[in-house]
């Protein structure tokens, strides 16, 4: 899971080293241990929708994610249309010189950002 946080300002966001997904316990363990290093004001989950907009199975796995951390965190969790971020992500690192082998290592985390992003953006419309 690609993680990205956004300074005070949400002017600024940043990468964040992936965190696996071994097991629901493990992954809240460390998303709530990144959300209070942090200070974060609020937790923002990608949702993937098909290119008609339609939902998927991956779609009801993050609503079903985000309905579990909004019951265990302390913050609001959001939901952030994420299509075609990961072909944004894969052009950043490509425009930065990132070689493909080593794309895979960050193409989530970059992701992530452009979520972060696309949802600030929406949030000052």
């Amino acid at each position: 899971m690609g993680i990205a946080i956004s300074d005070e300002s949400r002017v600024a966001i940043r990468t964040l080293p992936a965190v696996e997904r071994h097991s629901w316990k493990k992954l809240l363990l460390a998303i709530k241990g990144i959300t209070e290093e942090f200070d974060a004001k609020a937790l923002v989950i990608g949702l993937p929708l098909n290119t008609d907009e339609s939902e998927s199975e991956m779609s009801e796995n993050a609503r079903d994610l985000a309905r579990k951390f909004s019951l265990s965190l302390e913050i609001p969790v959001f939901l952030q249309d994420e299509r075609v971020t990961s072909y944004e992500a894969r052009r950043r690192l490509w425009e930065r010189g990132v070689k493909p082998a080593d794309t895979i290592k960050y193409v989530d985390s970059e992701a992530a950002a452009v979520i972060l992003s696309d949802f600030l953006d929406r949030q000052h419309r």
